[in-house]
Formats: C-alpha cells, sequence, structure tokens
C-alpha cells in the first residue's frame, strides 16, 4: 500500500499529516511512505529526516494525488486539489463534511472512500486515534499563552519590597478537551480561574484542576452527543448570560472555546458585556472559525475595541506545528492501521469506528451528517 502525504496549502497552515518518526512505523508495518518535498518544513522536519526514516520525496503534490492508494492530509483538500486525487483511492484527514459540500461532490465524483478524523467516534477504543482532543489539547495551552503575551499583566501574585501584585483573573467558556487545558496552563501560571459550562458534570474536573465552577441556575435541559453540546436552549443562554454578566468585569482575560456540532458557535460574550470589561483585558475566542463566542471577534484578527483586545486566531494547534503534527501523526496512523495493511484495506462496513467516520463510497454520501 502506497501511502502519500502532500504539504498543506490552507493559509496558515504549519502542520503535516505524519511525522518522521510515525513513517519508520508505517514502513515497518508493511507500507511505503511517500512525502512531498518539504511537507514538513514548517513544523521542523526535514525532507533529511524523512528520508532517514525511509520515506520517499517526491517534487510535488500531483505526484502524490495521482500515485498514491492512500493520501492523509491534516486539512481537507480545496476543489482542486480534490479533482486531482486518482480516482477510487482512499483519503483521510479532517474533513468537517458539512462545511465543503462541493469538495464531497468532486470526491463521489471520482468515487473516492473518504474517512474524516473528526467524525472518528469518540469511544475508549478510539482514544488512540482522537484527533480532535490531540489538538484541543494543545490549543487550549496556546490561548492562554497568546491572552498571556495580550495583557499587560502578570498572572500570579507577587509580593515584592515595593508592594503585592495580585494574582489576574481568567474566566474560561467551556470545560471540554481544550477548556480543561487551559484552565490547567492558566493555574500553573498562578492565575485564579472560574469556569463556565453548560455540562453541569464538568464541575468535578474543573475543581480538580483547581477552577472555580459558575453553576448555571436554569430547570432547561441541554443535549449532549457525543461529549459536545448538541443543542442548548435559549432559556438556558438568557441564564448563563446573566451569570456571566457578573464575573466578567473582574476578568483580565477571557478564553472561549463553546462549540456546537454542526452548528455556528452560540454567542456567548455580547457587544454590551465586552463594554464593560476592564481596560487592558483581553479575549481569546476560540470558537471565532465557527461564528465565535464573542459577538464582535474578528475572524483571524486581533482588534481592540473599547479597550479590550479580541484575539480571534483560527488555527491554535498551527502554532505549535511540531507538537501538533506529532500528535496528530500518531492519530492518523493509529486509524490507518485500524484500516488498512500493506496487502489493502481491512475494514468492515459495520465496524464502530470506521462506520463513524466514512464520509463518502462507491460515489456516495454515506455519513449522516450529509446524507440528505
Amino acid at each position: 500500500m502506497r501511502i502519500g502525504v502532500p504539504k498543506e496549502t490552507k493559509a496558515g497552515e504549519k502542520r503535516v499529516a505524519i511525522s518522521p518518526d510515525v513513517v519508520k512505523s508505517l514502513i515497518k508495518a508493511g507500507f511505503q511512505c511517500h512525502i512531498e518535498s518539504d511537507a514538513g518544513l514548517n513544523a521542523s522536519f526535514t525532507n533529511d529526516a524523512y528520508t532517514a526514516a525511509g520515506a520517499n520525496i517526491v517534487s510535488g503534490a500531483k505526484e502524490i494525488y495521482g500515485n498514491s492508494d492512500i493520501v492523509l492530509k491534516v486539512n481537507a483538500p480545496n476543489a482542486e486539489e480534490a479533482s486531482q486525487l486518482k480516482e477510487g483511492i482512499c483519503l483521510v484527514s479532517f474533513l468537517y463534511a458539512y462545511t465543503i459540500p462541493e469538495v464531497i461532490d468532486i470526491l463521489n465524483q471520482k468515487k473516492i472512500t473518504a474517512f474524516a478524523m473528526d467524525a472518528v467516534p469518540r469511544i475508549s477504543r478510539a482514544q488512540k486515534m482522537d484527533a480532535l482532543s490531540s489538538q484541543a489539547n494543545l490549543a487550549g495551552y496556546k490561548s492562554v499563552i497568546l491572552g498571556a503575551n495580550e495583557m499587560g499583566k502578570i498572572f500570579p501574585m507577587l509580593m515584592t519590597a515595593a508592594g503585592t501584585i495580585t494574582p489576574s483573573k481568567v474566566l474560561i467558556f467551556g470545560a471540554g478537551v481544550a477548556g480543561l487545558q487551559a484552565i490547567a496552563t492558566a493555574k500553573r501560571l498562578g492565575a485564579v480561574v472560574e469556569v463556565t459550562d453548560v455540562r453541569p458534570e464538568t464541575k468535578e474536573q474543573v475543581e480538580s484542576l483547581g477552577g472555580k465552577f459558575l453553576t448555571v441556575q436554569s430547570g432547561a435541559e441541554v443535549k449532549i452527543e457525543g461529549g459536545y453540546a448538541k443543542e442548548v436552549s435559549k432559556e438556558f443562554l438568557d441564564a448563563q448570560q446573566a451569570l456571566i454578566k457578573k464575573h466578567i468585569k473582574d476578568a483580565d482575560l477571557v478564553i472561549t472555546t463553546a462549540l456546537v456540532v454542526g452548528r455556528k458557535a452560540p454567542v456567548l460574550v455580547t457587544e454590551e458585556m465586552v463594554k464593560t470589561m476592564k481596560p487592558g483585558a483581553v479575549i481569546v475566542d476560540m470558537a471565532v472559525e465557527s461564528g465565535g463566542n464573542c459577538e464582535i471577534s474578528e475572524k483571524g484578527q486581533t482588534v481592540s475595541k473599547y479597550g479590550v483586545k479580541i484575539v480571534g486566531e483560527t488555527n491554535l494547534p498551527s502554532l505549535l506545528p511540531f507538537n501538533a503534527s506529532e500528535l496528530y501523526a500518531k492519530n492518523i496512523a493509529t486509524f490507518l492501521i485500524h484500516i488498512a495493511n500493506k496487502d489493502g484495506f481491512i475494514w468492515e462496513a459495520e465496524e464502530e469506528i470506521a462506520k463513524g467516520s466514512l464520509i463518502t463510497k462507491d460515489g456516495k454520501s454515506v455519513h449522516p451528517s450529509i446524507v440528505k
């Protein structure tokens, strides 16, 4: 089986789908690995490192797309890249298929078997394949570092001969993988951390990391699917916003991580709330690519409004490309070995992991997120 790894073309993307260490393990398992020249350079993986691991370096993406049995990527291919894929091959990458209908159409026209790393079921057997979690972990860490860099004050309490500096207050929305890592990082830096989440069961995890959980007093139901909020009622969001208004005024750094699967991110920080924040406060909107949790954040921009800096970085894991690529490579290689070996594909149609992540096959869309 011939694996091809192209250079990522998405603006600002520095990650690569597999690392030299993972190349070694795949070759040991009997696969051939072909890497586009300089595909890993932005993640500090040189062509020489891949060659030493046993990979073959090829000059351009067309050779990867046209001669591979399996193409491994970080991001979904754009329409041009999808058109270059050899008919009938296998593609594995993040896809977020419901957001790219035109690309899915091309994949179906070319009878591509496409698996989405973002659709891997979040079950215990698939933990080593959970790329969403591995990347969110790094994003949560980086969100705090970015916020600290934009702030005009330090995180920890500091007692000096000149006086005492009080610790910064950090308010975090969402206690998923990214939020929990943000809590841990902010606490390690010495901040006072408060956290709100629509899932009351996260209270114990928040407190175990030293954060204070802000409980929303509402009788409204929150529908949870796969560990994520699937649907949040207006009644609950109203109660949550009332609670936030009391705490956001004192926050030095606000980090928002709230996402709803398949839908626009909920607005949790309104423009009016931003107006009440302290001069010099910072907001890091981790949901900005999905519409944003802050009403006035701007995608891909760091802006200053009402004396508050709002960071709208869209690809936080890419700011840590070495570690992000290392972890993603292990995720995708584990998934690959689950569905294929050196002789061909071994996945079964009804097997939970393969079925849950399969997007297109034999010219048809098969995943519930896009089947009409």
